[in-house]
């Protein structure tokens, strides 16, 4: 994996921006499967004051350690994979989970999940994860860590649907707390 430069990292998190949460920044739209046309987002993004063409953006999608995003078959759309703050359909096919994930937390957000279950809050989807080092990760962005391993295996035989997005996160739209299994704070 190629070390980003600081200005592709500045640049990756405004495509965040704009993918996920606020096209408008860049002065786009999305279609309703989430897809931005990268020509529109290119000179959207240049508008902004911001240095970008179509090569720095193949290589922000292409270096991004979390493979946030997507281009289409010809590279003429482009998306984030998950983490949308507003309704879009990913098109993504229910699929059965590996019998754990986990999710990662923060401590000060515990008694809230021990209340509600983990919640999607403000986007579209939970976000699990197929080890504990990336939910610690995730954790450690919202306070003191704490990892939650959640029996997805109970989950899916209770009819909850997940879905895995193209860079290997699970999705799920809610997780009751009974389903957690063990609490492990790092």
């Amino acid at each position: 994996m190629n070390h980003q430069s600081q200005e592709d990292v500045k640049l990756g998190r405004f495509l965040s921006l704009v993918l996920r949460h606020q096209p408008e920044a860049a002065g786009i739209t999305l279609d309703e499967f989430g897809w931005a046309d990268v020509d529109e987002l290119l000179m959207g993004v240049s508008q902004t004051g911001r240095k970008i063409d179509r090569t720095t953006l193949e290589r922000i999608v292409q270096e991004n350690a979390k493979q946030r995003y997507s281009f289409n078959e010809d590279h003429s759309k482009i998306r984030a994979n998950q983490g949308h703050s507003m309704a879009v359909d990913l098109e993504l096919e229910p699929l059965q989970p590996p019998d754990i994930l986990f999710h990662g937390t923060a401590q000060q957000i515990v008694p809230a999940i021990q209340e509600q279950g983990i919640c999607a809050m403000k986007r579209q989807y939970v976000h699990l994860s197929k080890d504990e080092e990336t939910a610690a990760q995730v954790g450690k962005r919202h306070g003191a860590p704490v990892v939650l391993t959640v029996d997805t295996a109970g989950m899916y035989r209770d009819g909850f649907l997940f879905y895995c997005a193209k860079n290997g996160v699970w999705l799920c739209h809610h997780v009751p707390w009974n389903y957690v299994t063990q609490m492990k704070s790092i």
